[in-house]
């Protein structure tokens, strides 16, 4: 893909996002973000080996059930919502591993297309109800979540660019050959960059800027995550894009695989660090 082509894509689309996590309420942007990342767990199917449309549409229905249970029954304080997004978090620590392990499920077997769906569920499902958490929780929601979409997007512009002009050390090469670690750390420091500068906006002092780093920092991190098994599991079903909606994006999930890591990371770590 040109880098032409990617920035232009960029840009007329990011107004959308922006406008949408700004001023629509959240019942309204739950359902919008939950027909996007259900259009990207349609993408991820094929990743699984499943072929066979009913068999797809079953798996996504199955899916949108699971969300609207979780709202529904969603209790006192989010409840629900909230030990999703805590399910999230300790399903990314397992991806770490089966990162480390990267020919764990590549045999084309039924186990190992089942185990690639319910992968797929546990990416799709807490992201959507951290989304939902982290937007509702109070009068600056809206602008908190902004902030995690952007610093994902910091950290993936950041280190698309530095690797791109100063990138020697491959990150994960028998995953994604063209990561480097210069992109990385190029990527973490636009990420504290923008916590820098948009800290009065979320409501915090200056002293909170410590915390507020570190939360970027991990959530920046874990977000190389959410991109490298998405990688992954593109390399083992043998593509390269999981589609061709977006010009010079790819597919759906091919923008959407960082911030699914990132989110429940996020939310869970705002609350713990008390931000």
């Amino acid at each position: 893909m040109s880098r032409k082509q990617r920035v232009t894509t960029a840009l007329l689309l990011a107004p959308v996002p922006i406008l949408a996590v700004l001023f629509l309420p959240t019942p309204w942007l739950a359902a919008a973000v939950a027909a996007l990342m259900l259009a990207g767990l349609w993408e991820w199917t094929t990743f699984a080996g499943l072929e066979e449309k009913p068999a797809r549409l079953l798996f996504l229905t199955a899916n949108a059930l699971l969300m609207a249970a979780l709202v529904w029954g969603g209790g006192p304080g989010l409840f629900t919502l909230k030990v999703a997004s805590l399910v999230g978090v300790a399903w990314w620590g397992l991806v770490l591993l089966w990162l480390a392990r990267p020919r764990l499920g590549s045999s084309d077997n039924h186990a190992a297309r089942s185990f690639k769906l319910l992968a797929g569920s546990l990416c799709v499902v807490p992201a959507w109800c951290a989304l939902g958490w982290l937007h509702s929780e109070d009068p600056l929601g809206p602008r908190w979540t902004l902030f995690a979409l952007m610093l994902v997007w910091a950290a993936d512009s950041g280190a698309y660019f530095t690797g791109s002009k100063f990138g020697k050390r491959k990150l994960a090469p028998s995953i994604s050959p063209g990561k480097t670690w210069e992109g990385v750390f190029g990527g973490l420091a636009a990420s504290v960059l923008l916590a820098a500068l948009v800290l009065p906006l979320l409501g915090l002092a200056w002293s909170s800027l410590p915390a507020l780093a570190l939360l970027t920092l991990v959530t920046a991190a874990i977000s190389v995550a959410g991109d490298l098994f998405e990688s992954l599991m593109k390399r083992q079903s043998g593509m390269k894009d999981s589609g061709k909606i977006l010009p010079g994006h790819g597919g759906l999930m091919d923008r959407m695989d960082s911030l699914m890591a990132a989110l429940p990371v996020f939310v869970v770590g705002k609350a713990w660090l008390g931000l």
